[in-house]
C-alpha cells in the first residue's frame, strides 16, 4: 500500500511537469493552426506565396498570444457553468442528500482535501465527472442513475475515482485539452466544409504561389486538427488507471471498483452530450470503429489491472442488466426470476 501510494503522489508531481508541456505544446499547436489560416487567407486574398504569409504571421504572433492565454483563462472560468449547461446538472446541497455528501466529506477528511461541491444530472446513466480548475470551483457531478442502481460501497468508489482526478491535477489538464483542442476542432471543420473549388481560384500562372500557400495551409490546419485530436487521447487511458488505484487507496474496498465497474459497463452513455465532455467522465462507453481511439480503457482491462495489482475479486453477480432502453417491464423480470428460483413472483425468499 505504502509504494501505491508513493505511486499516486509520483504521478501528482509528474502531473505539474506534463502539465507544463502540454501547455506549452497546445500554444505551439495554436500557432501552427494560425499560420494555416493565415497561408489560405494570403493565397486565396491576392495570390500571395508563403514567404508572404509567413511575414503576416510573424507580425500576427503577439495577437495570436493573447487569443490563445485569453481562450484558456475564459475556458478555466466558465468550464463548470458550460459543462452544467451541456450536461443539464444542477447543483444540490448537503440537505438535499446528506448520505452522499457524508461520503464525500469522509474521503476528503481522509486525505485532508477541500470538499468539493456536489451536482445531479438526470439521467438514467450511469456515470460521474469531476470539473473545475480550483478549490473554489472544484464539482463532482453523478446522474441519478448512478445513485439508484449503485450501493453505497460502489457509490463511495465512484466518487472516490474523481476526487483522486481532482487530486492529481487531471480535470486541469483535461479543461486545457478540451478549450484549445476543441476551437481548433471547430475551426477546422468549418474551413474544410464552408470552402470548396469555386470558392477558391489558382489556376493562373501568376497565382501559383498563392496555390501553394493554400494547398500548405490545408495541410497545416489538417495536421493542427488531428494533434488536437491526439493530445485529448493522450490523456485518457493512463490517467483511469491511477484514478482506480486511487479510488481503492482511498477507500480500501477494491471489490466495490470493481462491481461498480461491471455494473456501470454499456450503461453509461449520457445522451446529447458533447464527446469532449464524455472524455472527462467516469466511463466513456466505445462504438464500434471509435473503440480504436477509446478516450477509456474497456472495462475489463480495468477490472484486471485492479485484480492484478490491488487485490480486487471479480463477483458472483446476476446476469447484466440491459442497456438503457432495452429493460424489460418490473413484473416480467420478476416473473422470469421466479421461474428459475421455483417460487411465485410475489413470494419472498424465506426457507
Amino acid at each position: 500500500m505504502f509504494g501505491q501510494a508513493f505511486g499516486l503522489y509520483s504521478h501528482q508531481r509528474n502531473n505539474r511537469i506534463r502539465s507544463r508541456f502540454l501547455i506549452a505544446g497546445l500554444f505551439l499547436l495554436i500557432y501552427l493552426f494560425s499560420w494555416g489560416l493565415i497561408l489560405i487567407g494570403y493565397g486565396a486574398a491576392d495570390g500571395g506565396g508563403i514567404a508572404d504569409a509567413t511575414s503576416a504571421f510573424l507580425r500576427w504572433l503577439p495577437l495570436v498570444t493573447l487569443f490563445g492565454a485569453a481562450w484558456v483563462y475564459i475556458g478555466f472560468k466558465i468550464n463548470v457553468g458550460l459543462i452544467g449547461s451541456l450536461t443539464g446538472a444542477r447543483s444540490i446541497e448537503k440537505a438535499d442528500d446528506p448520505r452522499l455528501y457524508a461520503m464525500l466529506e469522509n474521503l476528503c477528511i481522509s486525505r485532508g482535501m477541500s470538499v468539493p461541491r456536489l451536482a445531479i444530472v438526470e439521467s438514467e446513466a450511469l456515470n460521474a465527472f469531476a470539473s473545475g480548475a480550483n478549490d473554489a470551483q472544484f464539482t463532482i457531478t453523478v446522474t441519478r442513475g448512478l445513485l439508484q442502481q449503485l450501493d453505497d460501497a460502489e457509490t463511495e468508489a465512484v466518487l472516490a475515482h474523481e476526487l483522486t482526478h481532482i487530486r492529481n491535477g487531471d480535470v486541469r489538464l483535461m479543461i486545457v485539452a478540451v478549450v484549445i483542442a476543441g476551437v481548433i476542432s471547430l475551426v477546422g471543420e468549418i474551413i474544410f466544409r464552408g470552402l470548396s473549388r469555386n470558392s477558391i481560384r489558382v489556376s493562373s500562372d501568376d497565382r501559383k504561389g498563392g496555390g501553394l500557400a493554400i494547398l500548405l495551409g490545408f495541410a497545416i490546419i489538417a495536421l493542427s486538427w488531428l494533434l488536437a485530436v491526439l493530445i485529448r487521447l493522450s490523456l485518457s487511458r493512463s490517467r483511469e488507471y491511477l484514478a482506480d488505484a486511487g479510488a481503492v487507496e482511498l477507500t480500501k474496498n477494491p471489490d466495490a471498483m470493481i462491481s461498480a465497474l461491471l455494473k456501470i459497463a454499456g450503461r453509461a452513455d449520457l445522451e446529447d452530450v458533447p464527446s469532449g465532455v464524455m472524455d472527462m467522465c467516469f466511463e466513456n462507453d466505445p462504438d464500434d470503429f471509435a473503440d480504436l481511439f477509446s478516450t477509456h480503457p474497456s472495462i475489463a482491462k480495468r477490472v484486471q489491472a485492479l485484480v492484478e495489482t490491488a487485490g480486487g475479486r471479480i463477483p458472483t453477480m446476476p446476469p447484466h442488466p440491459p442497456k438503457i432502453g432495452q429493460r424489460q417491464p418490473l413484473p416480467t423480470m420478476m416473473e422470469e426470476a421466479a421461474a428459475r428460483s421455483g417460487r411465485g413472483p410475489w413470494e419472498s425468499g424465506g426457507p
